[in-house]
Parts: C-alpha cells; sequence; structure tokens
C-alpha cells in the first residue's frame, strides 16, 4: 500500500511546485531522498546500557535497526578515544521515510509543548533542512513509563535540491508547519 504523504507528494505537491516555479520538464521538480535521523549520547563512554535504549527507541520510532556510531579520533578532554560507541543513526528512504515523515508532521510535532512553527532559518544553504527534536516522547511509539533518560534527537531531510528556496516550497508543499503560516492538511483517501 502507497504510504498517505507520497501520494500526496504526488497529486499536489509535484503539480503544485511546477505551476510554482513554471517548470515544464518533470526532472525538474525536487523531492525528499532520505531522512537521516541522529543521536549523540555522551554518556554513552560510561553507561552501555544508556547507548543500547537509545537503539532500541530509535528502532521502535522509525521501524528500521538503528546503528551505533563511534568516535572518528580521541579528544582526551572528553575521555574519548578512537572507535568509542558515542551515539545511534537512522536513515530512511522510500516508503518508511514518507510514512515517518506523516507521522512526525501530522502526530509527533503536533505533540511538542509550546510549539509555534519550524524555524525557515534550519536550511543548511543546500536544499537540506534539519530540526532538533528535545524530547523522544514526542513520538507515540515510545512508552513513556520505560523510557530511562530523555534525551534528543536531530531530523535531518534530504532534498534532491541544492536551493533553499526551493525545499522550503517542497516542504510547505508537504505540510510542514513553519513559524506564521498554516500548513496544508494532508487528506485522508481510502483505498
Amino acid at each position: 500500500m502507497e504510504p498517505r504523504l507520497l501520494r500526496h507528494y504526488k497529486s499536489y505537491a509535484r503539480p503544485h511546485l511546477a505551476e510554482q516555479f513554471q517548470w515544464s520538464n518533470p526532472n525538474q521538480i525536487p523531492k525528499i531522498e532520505k531522512v537521516v535521523m541522529n543521536v549523540g549520547v555522551g554518556e554513552a563512554t560510561k553507561n552501555a546500557k544508556l547507548l543500547a535504549a537509545v537503539v532500541g527507541e530509535l528502532g521502535v520510532i522509525t521501524g528500521q535497526k538503528a546503528l551505533i556510531t563511534r568516535a572518528r579520533k580521541s579528544v582526551s578532554n572528553f575521555h574519548l578515544r578512537e572507535g568509542m560507541p558515542i551515539g545511534a543513526s537512522v536513515t530512511l528512504r522510500k516508503s518508511r521515510m514518507y510514512e515517518f515523515l506523516d507521522r512526525l508532521v501530522s502526530v509527533a510535532i503536533p505533540r511538542v509543548r509550546d510549539f509555534r512553527g519550524l524555524r525557515t532559518r534550519s536550511f543548511d544553504g543546500r536544499g537540506n533542512f534539519t530540526m532538533g527534536v528535545r524530547e523522544q516522547i514526542i513520538f507515540p511509539e515510545i512508552d513513556f513509563d520505560k523510557v530511562g533518560e530523555i534525551h534528543g534527537m536531530d531530523i535531518t531531510v534530504v532534498t534532491s535540491t541544492d536551493k533553499d528556496d526551493v525545499a522550503l516550497a517542497l516542504l510547505r508543499a508537504m505540510g510542514f508547519p513553519f513559524r506564521g503560516e498554516i500548513p496544508i492538511i494532508i487528506e485522508h483517501t481510502a483505498n
């Protein structure tokens, strides 16, 4: 079954962007290529159970096993040696990516306390958008009673364009709630 956000992209976002930027070639229309979630766990060197909990939580949130990231070089001030585990990351593509983004935009982000919208300055100059989440408990898949420690994560949305204004228009059309704007409601259509 095709994810709801992918149907929205095909039926609304692609035609909207082609009309907005007057593109005649369908290959000019940008798309979301991947979503990368990264959690840095500085205390992982002292507490291995914390890193295992983070990997498990990322697996529950994304539906995909997390990869443990390791230190590239030694830093004596942080008591860190090369190769020590320091975090976890997950890269989502295709249908899992669209399903995760749908849950992020329609369920998780509205659960953030005092949320005023995503910042439009969070683009990196190459068309990629990165947002930080302070608490993993905004995701409904996480059982609050089983959480040992609250941690944040970075979520990067990588697009096929290298222009920030085009990437912003793509994410707006996909329903991302940016500051000072009314987000686009993604309609549910039954197959």
